[in-house]
């Protein structure tokens, strides 16, 4: 089924502006940088992940490590795939036990992406806390799954599709709803 741009919601300063606010509210909430991590969730959550670190770095003059998850094995859905699930590797280069990691994706939707991603993280360790960063909660939740710093809430109809379009996979930064073509 193909599907048509019905409408673009962020562009490429208000993405800059969206993670901005975002690194502000966690080192407000987290109280500076001792002891956080980010970990970004393949594909578009890792480079919104290292984003959020340069500003970290930016605003507080320390380098927060960032790493990579890869959570196809924890999808609740793997038996329903037609075809061979593609393996990335994770890499988190640190120890997630006793650090606050802040798990980054681009679109929060059902919050099945998210529950795969905190069983993946909890077998690498037991973090202090666990938080939750996406650019866009566009809604629909079928678990009870709440982010903690948002982007932009955007709500949608079902058969609608939110696609997030970066500059390192696409070679632009915006935001666009889709629709199903008529």
């Amino acid at each position: 089924m193909s599907a048509r741009e019905k409408a673009q919601v962020l562009d490429e300063p208000g993405i800059d502006r969206a993670l901005t606010r975002i690194a502000h509210e966690i080192l407000e909430r987290s109280e500076g940088t001792p002891g956080l991590a980010l970990v970004g969730i393949r594909t578009r959550g890792v480079s919104l992940a290292r984003r959020i670190a340069e500003k970290l770095e930016a605003i507080e003059g320390v380098k927060v490590p960032v790493g990579t998850l890869d959570i196809t094995l924890y999808r609740d859905d793997l038996g329903d795939l037609a075809e061979q699930p593609v393996l990335r590797e994770t890499e988190i280069p640190f120890p997630v036990t006793g650090r606050t990691v802040v798990l980054v994706d681009d679109v929060l939707y059902t919050g099945r992406t998210i529950r795969a991603a905190l069983d993946a993280i909890m077998d690498l360790g037991r973090p202090r806390q666990i938080q939750l960063a996406v650019l866009i909660d566009r809604g629909h939740r079928e678990l009870p799954i709440r982010p903690d710093y948002v982007g932009k809430n955007l709500p949608t109809a079902r058969r609608e599709t939110v696609q997030v379009l970066l500059r390192e996979h696409d070679g632009t930064d915006r935001v666009v709803i889709q629709e199903p073509a008529p």
